[in-house]
């Protein structure tokens, strides 16, 4: 009956101003997508649409998707080329250009998708940049093939002189994938240790050229709304954008030593060594724990043209 009513009103609207109602966007339906590409001045304010938010917690995959967070966000990236600029990127017969992830028909394709680029970045309970560019370079082959140019890189927070400013170039290209860190305390006082890491999409950026503070808007396949719930590891779940500040950080961190499963002795019980580190540190409100500082560590940057 509320709903009933809504549209009535709205219709009693329609015929008495005509003009304003035109204008009003339906009841229920979000705003459509507006891009940004503004890189003059000081200032910068990037926006990308078209891309996807596909969930990383699926039946069929190792641990239902657990550590599938690096194949799923590059999974958007590619969904924007294939759909967005109409690039012929996938895997033999599949392509991106052609799925929807909100289609529950789609949905185990796109499932079994995430998987090849997991395979094609040597998924061994998770993945890491360099191996995720490997896998681009797998699902864009198709389109190499039929006269586009590929490229792609990885910028690091310790080597970029401006990486407030290069998160903006970068994005206004094409989606960039962001890896951060879990850190948690070291042995000594002030000290940070690595303890984990999640690979997000980046949708959107604002802030100033060589700034320490940087405005994101996440496609983050590990963070769903309906996460744990009902069949949630058999639907795709509502698309998010999530909002995110990061802030320019220099720590000192603690890298233990690892274990060579190739010998005798167990390494990791040696000491492990201190360098000093820059990082972005990632806060927002569904980015909180009591235990972990999130701190970005680079991205992975990709482009194509025909």
């Amino acid at each position: 009956m509320i709903r009933n009513a809504l549209l009535a009103a709205a219709a009693l609207t329609a015929v008495v101003a005509p003009a304003t109602a035109v204008a009003d966007p339906i009841i229920g339906t979000p705003p459509p997508c507006v891009g940004a590409a503004d890189l003059v001045g000081p200032t910068f304010n990037v926006k990308k649409c078209g891309i996807s938010d596909v969930d990383q917690h699926r039946a069929g995959l190792e641990s239902n998707g657990n550590a599938y967070c690096g194949p799923a966000s590059l999974y958007n990236v590619l969904h924007y080329w294939g759909h967005e600029k109409d690039a012929p990127v996938g895997w033999l017969t599949t392509k991106v250009g052609n799925l929807d992830p909100k289609d529950p028909s789609d949905y185990s394709v796109i499932t079994n998708s995430i998987w090849r680029i997991g395979v094609d970045a040597k998924y061994d309970g998770g993945t890491n940049l360099t191996n995720l560019r490997s896998a681009w370079n797998i699902a864009t082959k198709p389109a190499r093939d039929a006269g586009w140019t590929t490229t792609q890189g990885v910028i690091s927070t310790n080597d970029s002189a401006d990486f407030a400013g290069d998160v903006a170039r970068k994005l206004n290209e094409g989606p960039i994938q962001l890896v951060y860190g879990r850190y948690k305390a070291g042995p000594t006082a002030g000290s940070l240790q690595r303890s984990g890491g999640h690979i997000v999409t980046v949708v959107s950026a604002t802030g100033n050229f060589n700034g320490t503070t940087i405005q994101l808007k996440l496609a983050d396949p590990g963070r769903a709304l309906d996460s744990g719930q009902g069949n949630y590891l058999y639907t795709q779940s509502a698309y998010e954008s999530l909002d995110v500040t990061l802030n320019k950080k220099v720590f000192t961190e603690y890298v233990p030593v690892k274990d060579d499963e190739n010998t005798r002795e167990d390494e990791s019980m040696q000491p492990g060594t201190y360098r000093t580190v820059t990082r972005w540190e990632l806060t927002g409100p569904r980015y909180v724990s009591d235990t972990t500082r999130q701190m970005v560590e680079g991205f992975n940057w990709f482009d194509m043209a025909k």
